[in-house]
C-alpha cells in the first residue's frame, strides 16, 4: 500500500470540490429549466384519447405563452380552476385538455357536433362524437373553453365551465414515451 502525499491529497480535494460544484450547477439548472422553461408530465387518464393515451409522457413548454396567447387547438396543461378546487381537486394537480374556444367565442354542442361561433368544427382528432348537448354559451374574456379529445370521458369545460387563462401552466409539445410514439404532439 502506498501512502498519499500531501500533494496527491490536495489534488483529490480539489477534484471533489470541482465535481461537487459541477453537480450543484447542474442541479440548479435542472430545477430552473423545470420551473421556468419546460417540464415532463405523465398522462393519468383517458380524457385525451386518441391523441394522448394513459401513461404517455410528454414535455410541457412554459415560455411561449409569456409572449403569445394560447389559441384554439393548442393542448394545454393547467392547474384546476376554482370551481374544480371547490369539488376537491388539489391546486397541485394538473389537467390536460385541448383549447376549443377563446374569450368572446360562442360554444355549442348539438346533434353530436361542436360549433364555435355557429361554425361546425371539423374534429378529426376526437375519439367519438359527443353524446351530450351544450346550449350556446359565451366564453368570458380572459378565459378558455377546453375539452378532452375523448369527449364522452372527459372532465372538461362542458361540465365545469371556463378556464381562466392564468391557470394555464403551458403547452404540450412533445411525447417522449412510449418510445414507439415519440414525437411532436
Amino acid at each position: 500500500m502506498t501512502k498519499s502525499s500531501p500533494e496527491t491529497a490536495s489534488i483529490k480535494k480539489q477534484q471533489i470540490k470541482e465535481n461537487s460544484l459541477i453537480i450543484l450547477v447542474g442541479l440548479i439548472l435542472a430545477i430552473a429549466i423545470r420551473i421556468f422553461i419546460a417540464e415532463p408530465r405523465y398522462i393519468p387518464s383517458e380524457s385525451m384519447i386518441p391523441t394522448l393515451k394513459t401513461g404517455d409522457r410528454i414535455v410541457v413548454e412554459k415560455v411561449s405563452y409569456k409572449f403569445t396567447s394560447p389559441k384554439p387547438q393548442d393542448i394545454v396543461v393547467f392547474t384546476p380552476p376554482p370551481q374544480l378546487q371547490i369539488l376537491g381537486y388539489d391546486s397541485s394537480q394538473a389537467f390536460i385538455k385541448r383549447i376549443i374556444a377563446m374569450g368572446g367565442d360562442i360554444v355549442e354542442v348539438k346533434n353530436g357536433q361542436l360549433y364555435v361561433n355557429d361554425t361546425l368544427q371539423t374534429e378529426n382528432y376526437i375519439l367519438e362524437s359527443p353524446n351530450y348537448t351544450l346550449k350556446p354559451i359565451i366564453v368570458p374574456e380572459g378565459s378558455l373553453f377546453v375539452m378532452g379529445d375523448n369527449r364522452n370521458n372527459s372532465n372538461d369545460s362542458h361540465l365545469w365551465g371556463f378556464l381562466p387563462q392564468d391557470y394555464v401552466i403551458g403547452k404540450a409539445i412533445f411525447r417522449f414515451y412510449p418510445f414507439s410514439n415519440i414525437g411532436k404532439i
